[in-house]
């Protein structure tokens, strides 16, 4: 798999070379580091999972065309923070043709940036990489009285590589799809679980529990455990608060997976029952949803998507006595805005908001079969929001699937995850659980 990558990057190159970054180890406070979690196009092209690393590619050359530079074996290291690879694990395991020590790169990388027309290299990400790059060109321009050349062009491989990684493979989709399966099964153990008086970390804990009990790396991003009004903040992380008697909870959680992202949210009822009231928003959201994902297809752009979406939700609020007027003349003065603020879809993959260009020029792209984006509409009706009717305020809903473009229907990954009134319900009941075979 990465091998081919690695080909077809080279082929789309076209010219010069390219050096791709690790990510570094990070500081979590004094002496310790954060989790080590891999730069996702440097995982994408090597598959090599150890910080202080970087990769060139010479497409052409007769013995080099894919190089490691990594940290060096040592034992006492090793035994303080774990096992290394080293330039000959690189080569075994990784098929690099050639391996170095991560301080020799300047020298072996400033002999192979001697003549190239191209490097492409991502200026921006580490700053202390890019001085380091920096100086290597320089070098290499110093040396101009005896005839040799710098390169003349820096160019981002990303305009590349992220259209690379916006079209999934069915290797990859197989892998997107298990990490679905597991954080369906997380979210299925949480409405299970849930019980009034219970604290949002307790859901949190179970969440994440799951998926590395099912060989996930963890939470591919930061569950958010929202409960009555907290709901309404889009990105609430605290998950510290009480679950009341009454509420909802919206639940926005998903499991990385051998590199790749799952993304759900659903949003339930604290006691295991919706209210008239949050029946009536939850189902407003849930067929927004439904109209997103039956845009999932070729012949529908990105935007389309979100159109589908945002019409039902205006009428809903209409319906639901929140906004006065036609849908068209609301959603063209934004008048939704307040209690639908963010857009319906981004791109997933090996990053939760994946890359890869949503636009071409100034017009939203085709959905074309392979991509992989989330479907997540969604009402927040704050606590404080005067206009609305009082028997709203503190609800908060979102929905969001997984859901791949393929040649014909839409094909939601997540859909292990209950989602109707009836079957959340029931799953809080314990009836619908189900494990992971």
């Amino acid at each position: 798999m990465f091998a081919d990558r690695r080909r077809r990057f080279m082929e789309r190159m076209q010219e010069g070379v390219a050096l791709v970054f690790a990510a570094p180890e990070t500081v979590r406070s004094n002496d310790t580091e954060y989790r080590f979690r891999q730069n996702s196009d440097f995982f994408y092209l090597t598959g090599f999972p150890e910080p202080d690393a970087a990769a060139l590619f010479m497409p052409g050359h007769p013995d080099h065309e894919f190089v490691l530079f990594v940290r060096p074996r040592d034992r006492e290291r090793e035994t303080w923070n774990g096992r290394r690879f080293g330039p000959e694990g690189a080569k075994e395991h990784f098929g690099a043709d050639a391996a170095y020590t991560l301080d020799k790169m300047p020298e072996v990388v400033g002999g192979f940036l001697e003549n190239a027309e191209t490097l492409h290299y991502r200026l921006g990400l580490y700053p202390d990489r890019d001085r380091e790059v920096l100086d290597l060109i320089d070098g290499v321009r110093r040396k101009i009285r005896e005839g040799v050349r710098a390169p003349a062009a820096v160019r981002d491989p990303g305009a590349v590589l992220h259209e690379m990684r916006l079209f999934k493979s069915r290797a990859e989709i197989e892998i997107m799809r298990q990490a679905a399966v597991i954080s369906a099964e997380a979210h299925r153990n949480a409405m299970e679980m849930l019980k009034p008086g219970m604290r949002e970390y307790e859901v949190e804990a179970l969440i994440e529990y799951t998926f590395r009990r099912h060989g996930a790396a963890g939470p591919a991003y930061t569950t958010i455990a929202g409960s009555g009004d907290n709901a309404t903040i889009l990105h609430y992380t605290e998950n510290t608060d009480l679950c009341r008697d009454g509420e909802l909870l919206l639940v926005d959680a998903g499991a990385e997976y051998n590199g790749y992202a799952a993304d759900i949210t659903r949003t339930f009822p604290v006691n295991g029952r919706f209210s008239p009231d949050q029946r009536a928003v939850y189902e407003v959201v849930l067929a927004a949803q439904l109209a997103g994902i039956e845009k999932v297809r070729p012949g529908c752009t990105f935007n389309d998507v979100h159109t589908a979406a945002l019409k039902v939700l205006v009428e809903g609020l209409a319906r639901l006595g929140i906004l006065d007027g036609e849908p068209e003349a609301l959603i063209e003065s934004e008048a939704y805005k307040p209690y639908y603020m963010h857009r319906t879809s981004h791109w997933l993959g090996m990053d939760v908001h994946d890359v890869g260009r949503y636009r071409e020029g100034d017009t939203w792209r085709d959905l074309e079969p392979g991509m992989v984006l989330t479907v997540e509409p969604g009402l927040y009706f704050a606590v404080d929001r005067d206009e609305v009717p009082e028997r709203f305020r503190g609800i908060g809903i979102r929905i969001e699937d997984d859901v791949l473009v393929t040649t014909g229907e839409p094909d939601v990954l997540t859909r292990e995850t209950p989602k109707t009134v009836c079957d959340v319900e029931t799953a809080m009941t314990g009836a619908a659980a189900t494990a992971i075979g």
